[in-house]
This record gives C-alpha cells, sequence and structure tokens, in this order.
C-alpha cells in the first residue's frame, strides 16, 4: 500500500539532490569568498544609531549632518522617510550626544530609539565563542549518533548541518544583509531543528532495517522510510514558517535578520534531512561494502 504512495524514489534520485544542493551552496561560497558577510557592530565593532524622525528625512540630509563630525563614510540605511539605522566607527558618549542633538536641531526632531557600542576586541571574542559553540555541538552530535546509531549516520547529519549553514552563509553574503549575535542564535537553532528531524528518520530507518523482507535492498528501505516520515517534516515545516513569516513582516527591524535566517535554515533543513543526509548515508554505506570483499548486499 505504502509503494502505490511513493510518486518517485528519493535514492535513486539522489545525484539530482547533490547537483541542486552544489548549485545553491556555490553562488554562496564564491560571495563569502569575493565579499565576505556585512558584519554588524556585534563582530566589527563600532557604534549604532537607531533614529526616528519628526519629518520626512533623507539620507543625504542625515549624511550633511554627520560630515560635520568627519563621519561622511558612516552607514545610512533608511527603512522610510523618518526611521534610520546609523553605523559608524565606535563613538564616545559625548560625540553619541552630540550627533543626536545635531541631527535634532537641523532635521526638525529626533527621537533616539535604540543605541549601541561594542568595541572590536568584544567583536572578536564573539566570533571565536561563536565558532567554539558550533564546534563543541558538532563534536556531541556526532558521539550521540554514533552511539545511538552508527558513525556514518553521524558523519552524513554533520555534513548534512554544514551544507544547511552554508545555505543561510551564502544567501546573508550574496544579499549583504548585516548579521549580528542574534544571527549565531539563528545559526545554532536551525542546527538543532535539522538534526532532529535527521534523528527522526534515522530513527524510522533503523526500525525499518530490524523488519525489513529477505532480500529487500538498503536503498528501498530508506526510501520507504523517507516517504513515511515525509508527511511529519512538511507539516511541521509549513507550521514554524507561518509563525516566523509573522514575526518576519510584523515583528520589527531589529529581529528582521534572525527571523530570515530561521526562514531560509528551517527550509532547507528539511529539505537536507530528506534529500542529503539520508542519500549521503547510503553512499558511504555503499562504499564500505565495496571495500568489503564478500560482503552481501543489504
Amino acid at each position: 500500500m505504502l509503494r502505490e504512495r511513493m510518486p518517485f524514489h528519493f535514492i535513486k534520485l539522489r545525484k539530482i539532490w547533490y547537483a541542486i544542493s552544489i548549485l545553491i551552496i556555490i553562488p554562496g561560497l564564491i560571495s563569502l569568498f569575493t565579499q565576505g558577510l556585512n558584519l554588524g557592530i556585534d563582530f566589527s565593532g563600532g557604534s549604532l544609531l537607531d533614529l526616528k524622525f519628526n519629518q520626512a528625512t533623507s539620507v543625504e540630509q542625515v549624511r550633511n549632518v554627520l560630515q560635520g563630525f568627519h563621519l561622511a563614510d558612516a552607514s545610512i540605511q533608511s527603512s522610510n522617510e523618518t526611521d534610520f539605522i546609523i553605523r559608524t566607527r565606535e563613538l564616545s558618549e559625548e560625540e553619541n550626544e552630540s550627533i543626536v542633538t545635531a541631527l535634532d536641531s537641523e532635521l526638525g526632531g529626533v527621537t533616539l530609539q535604540r543605541s549601541e557600542r561594542v568595541g572590536p576586541v568584544i567583536g572578536r571574542e564573539l566570533i571565536a565563542k561563536a565558532i567554539y559553540a558550533m564546534l563543541a555541538a558538532s563534536v556531541l552530535m556526532v558521539i550521540y549518533i554514533s552511539w545511538r546509531f552508527e558513525f556514518k549516520q553521524g558523519v552524513a547529519a554533520i555534513l548534512a548541518l554544514l551544507h544547511d549553514s552554508l545555505v543561510v552563509l551564502g544567501v546573508f553574503s550574496i544579499f549583504q544583509i548585516e548579521i549580528d549575535s542574534a544571527f549565531i542564535a539563528a545559526i545554532l537553532t536551525i542546527i538543532g531543528y535539522s538534526i532532529n528531524d535527521t534523528i527522526i528518520i534515522f530513527d524510522r530507518i533503523r526500525e525499518n532495517l530490524l523488519n525489513k523482507k529477505k532480500g529487500e535492498a538498503l536503498e528501498d528501505v530508506i526510501n520507504s522510510s523517507l516517504w513515511q516520515t515525509i508527511a511529519r517534516s512538511i507539516n511541521t515545516v509549513l507550521m514554524v514558517e507561518i509563525i516566523l513569516a509573522s514575526l518576519f513582516l510584523l515583528g520589527g527591524t531589529t529581529i528582521r535578520g534572525m527571523v530570515l535566517a530561521l526562514l531560509v535554515g528551517i527550509t532547507v533543513g528539511a529539505y537536507s534531512s530528506v534529500c542529503f543526509a539520508s542519500p549521503l548515508w547510503f553512499d558511504l554505506k555503499k562504499q564500505e561494502r565495496r571495500t568489503k570483499p564478500g560482503t552481501a548486499r543489504a
């Protein structure tokens, strides 16, 4: 009955899934090497001013005022005619107050909604801690999956997580979307979500292997397992993305970057759990059988 509900064979089409992943990842890698990431002040150091003007204001008007403080090269982003985010070199409290006062007097009134200052040393520490956190999480996940299932499944799962992270980093690099410390939280959340989906699929594969029919090929067992779990994966992703889409549209600019990372990462994570991790594990098992002469086909 289940076979009638399987329109295609996931494992037999694995080269197509690999090609899709490569086509998505390569542009991101090129962008990462050529233009890098748009690091926010959490990582690069500097000051941020989130301002709301009382009347319509242009970027040129704001830049003219900043020029008097030798900040003509500051990054100025406008979400509409009154809301601006200004990123500059690290400013002292006195410089901050002077800039806000000048903008207030020359451009018809302004409200300071947010002010942040991060030194470059703190930025480097955040990057180092983020890398350590992801490495530690990867090692612990390999250990757990190796204990619960087998080492090759752990390797496949971690490569799938690397796949997800590269896609998200590539998207943010291509479109030069600013990343901050919340972006790291989003990446770790994506890793947790994706590995959970992968483990559920691996668990179903293990159950089906214990009950497989004599002569049934490993690729058919994996394919059946994927079809048995795909409805759960799709439904879960859709429910999460409805919430994330609402947050992206209504949550405000301060969390938009993190929510976008989650939207991209959770979508890609669901894809990689089904179309990348499991086929990759099959290829690793296939290679293992080739290196052991006389081993019967699984």
